[in-house]
């Protein structure tokens, strides 16, 4: 079987793997889903002002798909691939005589099939609550994605070389995330911030992600691909996938 097969057949595991853990489903998929609804009904009527001033619920659609993606990628593997490594499962991949890329390939195929599938979803129910889904800007929008998502990966990755165990894959990967969130103007609008946060947050990939996605799907009068903030979020991916190359483990870390 060639390369290209063994990578599909891996995907389709992966792929009923996932909707088949209601725990994944939930936090991946229905959880941005939640926060954009309260964050649509909190805010509903107000203006954020924000590159000219803009109707809340648009600044959020960009904002929760952001948060989406990142979730859908670096958050999901990196939990997912701590819980298989120490529950013995790549150990055991690794002695089959499948190639150990393919494995990766496959959670990272499905990590992105699930980050195009909450961009759909979002824009879907963004536009019922009037947020325009720019058609025009679809290109720059599956650019800004497929540069994302493959960042992310790499550091979601790299990120498992730093959680000892299963119990603590949560709990890293949230603690990580969950701060940088709110300095990053995704919850919290940056007009709202306190003066330095987003320029701690600009230190970070997610801040620059967020940006590259807002001037990707919200019409401002500016360029619609975020050529200087996507290059930030790839070097900071290429600097995980050199870490996911050099420290990644298949062996359980504990016991």
């Amino acid at each position: 079987m060639s390369g290209l097969a063994l990578v599909g057949h891996q995907f389709r595991y992966d792929q009923k793997a996932f909707w088949r853990n209601p725990a994944s489903v939930f936090f991946t998929v229905m959880f941005p889903v939640i926060l954009f609804l309260i964050l649509a009904v909190v805010f509903s009527g107000e203006d954020v002002d924000v590159r000219g001033g803009i109707d809340a619920t648009t600044y959020y659609v960009p904002a929760i798909m952001s948060l989406a993606i990142i979730s859908a990628t670096m958050q999901t593997l990196a939990m997912t691939l701590v819980i298989a490594r120490e529950d013995g499962r790549l150990k055991r991949g690794r002695g089959t005589p499948m190639p150990p890329w393919v494995f990766i390939a496959g959670r990272v195929g499905n990590s992105i099939v699930v980050a195009l599938m909450m961009l759909v979803l979002l824009a879907a129910i963004g536009a019922l609550f009037g947020a325009d889904v720019p058609w025009d800007r679809l290109p720059a929008i599956l650019l800004t994605l497929v540069i994302g998502a493959a960042s992310f990966c790499c550091l979601g990755i790299a990120l498992t070389a730093l959680i000892p165990s299963q119990d603590a894959a949560a709990a890293i990967v949230n603690a990580l995330l969950l701060p940088l969130y709110f300095l990053s103007g995704v919850f919290i609008p940056e007009d709202q911030l306190p003066d330095g946060v987003i320029a701690f947050a600009d230190i970070f990939p997610v801040r620059h992600f967020f940006d590259a996605f807002f001037d990707a799907y919200v019409p401002a009068g500016g360029p619609a691909v975020s050529w200087d903030n996507l290059a930030i979020v790839a070097l900071w991916g290429a600097g995980g996938l050199v870490l996911a190359i050099r420290y990644f483990r298949w062996t359980p870390r504990s016991g």
